[in-house]
């Protein structure tokens, strides 16, 4: 049985500002400019930042742009390690804490669209995986196990990403451990509720669907003119291939597949270009449907220093 959901304590200091939007649409050179103009820090809102090693392929901020404005919850753990939700909430609000207890404002900036909502309006408490079970149900054909989810929670079936083996699986587990449909474990969420209490205001950055696949496409070459590649086969030698939340990461699965001998490295590229595109439109739904988000969009001709100045004039006067 789902137990209440636990809330963020009341803050004390600036107000976080929550800068969300989809994969290569350009938050993290805006929550820079942003930072440094309101005397922020940055708290990353990304499942994967917070893998040590994980630095081309999830564009993790450079050495350089840590050195401009202080970062948070990036490289929190091994390659091999375990990270969910419920850590991520445990260490955003320590951040968010130990921030503004200096007087400075919080920006909590990414694309995992459940982290934000974990961070606005709590966590309710599904019980802990149980390894057996969890075997068993990792070993069901996925079209099984979406069989089985849509007759014993249909709320669930048609919000949840039913391309994510890792979502369905999680749903389905819990469901068999309670007895209960898995959208009954977030039953005590509302949608925004937590918003006026603990953020400032709710930002997502949004761009047309020609100007975004030419961004995502232009990023992915970066990336493997950068390194990927290589950077993917040292993962693999620290196990990368063992943590299968970590293997979920975009376009890391692939380029292992491709070190396999699956597929061509040009193959690769492309798959992982046509991949990010199809993330990028899920994301973009989820935060419309999931968050109170107030949406400025990016043309191609906007300057992060543009976009600064617009989102200025979105704030409240007050400072907090």
């Amino acid at each position: 049985m789902a137990a209440e959901p636990t809330h963020p304590p009341p803050v004390a200091g600036p107000c976080p500002l929550l800068l969300a939007g989809p994969t290569a649409v350009g938050k993290s050179e805006i929550a820079l400019r942003l930072a440094e103009r309101l005397g922020g820090e940055i708290v990353s809102v990304d499942s994967m930042q917070v893998y040590r090693g994980m630095d081309i392929g999830t564009a993790k901020p450079s050495p350089a742009e840590r050195a401009r404005v202080p970062h948070h919850l990036l490289d929190v753990v091994a390659v091999t390690g375990p990270f969910d939700v419920a850590q991520f909430l445990d260490l955003a609000r320590q951040g968010v804490a130990d921030i503004q207890s200096r007087g400075h404002r919080p920006i909590l900036c990414g694309g995992t669209g459940l982290y934000f909502k974990a961070f606005l309006e709590g966590l309710g408490r599904a019980p802990a995986t149980d390894a057996s079970l969890r075997a068993v149900i990792e070993a069901t054909p996925l079209p099984e196990l979406l069989n089985e989810l849509a007759a014993s929670d249909p709320a669930t079936y048609e919000r949840i990403d039913r391309k994510n083996p890792r979502r369905v699986i999680r749903a389905v587990e819990v469901i068999r451990l309670t007895g209960q449909p898995f959208s009954a474990q977030r039953a005590d969420w509302r949608h925004g509720s937590r918003l006026t209490a603990h953020a400032t205001l709710c930002i997502g950055l949004a761009r047309s669907s020609d100007d975004l696949p030419q961004r995502i496409a232009a990023r992915v070459d970066a990336m493997f003119r950068r390194g990927w590649v290589a950077e993917t086969e040292h993962l693999l030698q620290q196990g990368l291939d063992r943590n299968r939340i970590a293997m979920q990461a975009l376009g890391y699965r692939q380029i292992v597949e491709h070190l396999r001998g699956e597929r061509s490295l040009p193959e690769t590229v492309e798959l992982i270009k046509a991949r990010t595109r199809q993330f990028a439109r899920r994301q973009r739904t989820w935060f419309r449907r999931q968050l109170p988000v107030t949406w400025y969009n990016l043309e191609p001709h906007t300057t992060p220093e543009m976009a600064v100045e617009a989102l200025l004039h979105l704030l409240p006067s007050s400072p907090s």
